[in-house]
């Protein structure tokens, strides 16, 4: 599942060993939406695993409860009327270009264009 949040972008998957230990990997290209993450929605974020040889260079694993709970809680903070331009004042301009760019590619999964 891709996240696209006011504070970061995330992917979240469920890797082998998580089935073992139920919990989901949360990867990132940028190492500050983890910390942002664990910051403000989840505490109980493991480590943050550096450039494991993947395409996101961080990841961490949290309990697939705490995960939900900080989806829940992602939910209950939206104040916003416009997405970007919170991602544009929350983070950066840069940020909200680039989020930008993914909704107008996804645009395009419009039904009857």
């Amino acid at each position: 599942m891709w996240i696209m949040t006011t504070i970061g972008f995330f992917s979240i998957v469920q890797k082998p060993e998580d089935k073992r230990d139920d919990t989901l990997t949360i990867c990132s290209r940028v190492k500050s939406d983890l910390i942002a993450l664990r910051d403000q929605y989840l505490s109980n974020l493991g480590p943050i695993v550096a450039h494991s040889g993947t395409d996101y260079p961080y990841r961490a694993t949290a309990s697939r409860i705490d995960v939900s709970a900080a989806l829940e809680k992602f939910t209950q903070d939206i104040d916003y009327d416009n997405f970007k331009n919170a991602v544009a004042s929350r983070q950066d301009h840069s940020h909200a270009s680039l989020y930008g760019k993914v909704w107008s590619t996804l645009y395009n999964l419009t039904e009857n264009r």
